[in-house]
């Protein structure tokens, strides 16, 4: 059967502009289809809208030098710009700078979303196209929690909220996540009085528990409330205020209500039958080790098929599958380490297993920490915030680290290509690292996992005689 392309991606956000770009260099035909703006929710609504925001923000909170952006000295009426300004900025970037990487691609844009006819054949609005492997990379949707009068509200997710015109006197954010943090950390620097209510006792609750509390403690501080082991039970609006009803009995009002509260699943448009194509208990998209679906030449990457929830995963997914898709040796997507990062200040970062993973497997492990609060550099910068731990083997094998600091988004990259490539701790002690950065703690780290080693009397005394013995 002749196919009018050999593959359709559908879907541009981080994973299918990765597949579409790497297919058409490698000479493919390729047809990308995406029924919103090129670059998904990540470019548009999502990670980078949200660290313009938190930059700007983290201006206002240390040296108010707004003049930089053009927003003048009376800060809070002219915040608005700051949403037009980011807009115009990634419009500018999706139609002039990005369209760039396609020009070997055949893209339909804007003209309504995809729907599988069979394994081979998509339909965009009344016209079918068809392709030897389809490539589906749709992403997630934010999750609303059905809370009583929820959608009798104008409430905010991370799709709306860099639309507003200006930003709230006060605002509820529900959800402990990583967009729930930076939106709350953010806003509040932006002179919105901010508040959030949890499900459990803290904020990212799986991760740990020091480095959450370093966290809480910076966000309590700035003045942000946390409403812990508590859940919205009724919303209504007074006004031109929301009154939320929680469980725990609590009356709240505020300005605008912000979900952050997970993401959904909605497959329903891809007409997903017609290809055979399965989905797992939690509405994912099912795909198999190399991330094939159910049916055979049809793959699915990144958020939709509910393994990481990350812009970087989704784009090295989308690198596997297409790789997986024409060689006979396949890579197991899963044995590929996923480091993240949520930026507030201070930044959170983390990469490996944590440790309720390894107990469970009954893994012997080593904690090591070392506090930003005993760095020169951190201290003379006043960023004491913070700390390196890494959870390690007494032979050197790193399981995984955690980072709460100043640059820990820069520095657990290390900490993942150690993890991934299998370095022990005495090749990380003997590459020098650049002095007086934040990165110089992880050599810290394994100075003190070599020292610890030399704390036995044997291996004193050994020591000692070799220092001797040998010129």
């Amino acid at each position: 059967m002749k196919y009018q392309y050999d593959m359709i991606v559908i879907g541009l956000g981080p994973a299918g502009m990765a597949l579409s770009v790497m297919g058409a260099e490698m000479g493919l035909k390729v047809l990308g289809i995406e029924k919103h703006k090129i670059g998904g929710e990540c470019m548009n609504v999502g990670c980078i809208p949200s660290k313009a925001v938190l930059q700007i923000a983290k201006i206002a909170h240390s040296s108010k030098r707004l003049s930089e952006y053009s927003l003048g000295e009376n800060f809070t009426p002219k915040v608005g710009n700051i949403f037009k300004n980011i807009q115009n900025s990634l419009d500018y970037i999706g139609e002039a700078k990005t369209l760039k990487m396609f020009d070997k691609v055949t893209l339909l844009l804007g003209k309504g979303g995809a729907e599988f006819v069979d394994r081979h054949t998509v339909r965009v609005g009344t016209t079918d196209y068809s392709a030897k492997k389809i490539f589906i990379a749709t992403g997630t949707r934010p999750a609303v929690p059905k809370f009583e009068g929820v959608n009798d509200i104008d409430y905010l997710t991370n799709e709306n909220i860099f639309s507003l015109d200006k930003v709230p006197e006060s605002m509820l954010v529900v959800g402990g996540g990583a967009i729930a943090c930076e939106m709350a950390q953010g806003f509040n620097r932006l002179g919105c009085k901010v508040s959030m209510i949890i499900r459990g006792p803290k904020l990212l609750w799986r991760e740990d528990h020091d480095a959450v509390d370093v966290l809480e403690k910076v966000l309590t501080n700035e003045g942000i409330r946390i409403y812990r082991k508590d859940s919205p039970k009724s919303i209504r609006m007074e006004g031109d205020k929301t009154v939320i009803e929680t469980e725990n009995g609590e009356t709240i009002e505020v300005e605008k209500l912000l979900l952050a509260a997970g993401r959904s699943y909605d497959h329903t448009p891809l007409k997903l039958e017609n290809a055979g194509i399965k989905l797992n208990e939690s509405g994912a998209i099912a795909v198999n080790k190399h991330l094939r679906t159910s049916t055979k030449g049809i793959y699915a990457c990144g958020d939709c098929n509910g393994f990481a929830l990350f812009s970087h995963a989704a784009m090295h997914q989308g690198m596997v599958a297409l790789m997986n898709s024409m060689m006979p040796f396949k890579m197991n997507y899963k044995k590929f380490l996923v480091p993240w990062t949520v930026f507030t200040e201070p930044q959170f970062s983390h990469v490996g297993p944590t440790k309720t993973e390894l107990d469970k497997k009954g893994v012997k492990y080593e904690e090591i920490t070392i506090p930003y609060d005993g760095y020169g550099a951190a201290i003379a910068e006043k960023l004491e915030d913070g700390f390196v731990r890494v959870l390690c083997s007494t032979t050197g094998r790193v399981y995984s680290a955690t980072i709460i600091g100043e640059g820990s988004g820069e520095m657990i990259n290390e900490w993942c290509t150690i993890i991934q490539n299998k370095i022990r701790m005495h090749k990380i002690l003997f590459q020098q690292h650049s002095f007086p950065t934040m990165g110089f703690l992880s050599k810290r780290i394994a100075e003190t996992w070599t020292m610890n080693r030399m704390q036995p009397s044997i291996i004193k005394r050994l020591a000692t005689i070799a220092f001797r013995l040998f010129n």
